[in-house]
């Protein structure tokens, strides 16, 4: 016998039904601590360093940062031009 059950629910309706903690002060209060520190910092060593004091997944989340970093810094040297 197979059964299916859907929920239509919101995220927050979830976290109730389940007993989970509503986190969103503590993820408002990251955020910002993030981007204060974010502002901070004027070149990719600085992030790359601000990333290592943080790394949650050790090198691969230092990896994966630096990734972000690079790739952004490429797109912005590259601006909006079109190519034809």
């Amino acid at each position: 016998m197979k059964v299916q059950i859907e929920i239509d629910c919101t995220p927050q309706e979830a976290r109730e039904f389940m007993g989970l903690p509503d986190v969103a002060q503590a993820n408002d209060m990251y955020v910002q601590a993030m981007t204060k520190a974010m502002k901070g910092a004027t070149n990719p060593e600085q992030l790359q360093a601000f990333a290592k004091q943080l790394a949650p997944m050790g090198q691969f989340g230092l990896k994966m940062f630096q990734n972000f970093v690079e790739g952004s810094m490429a797109a912005g040297a590259g601006g909006s031009k079109k190519k034809d």
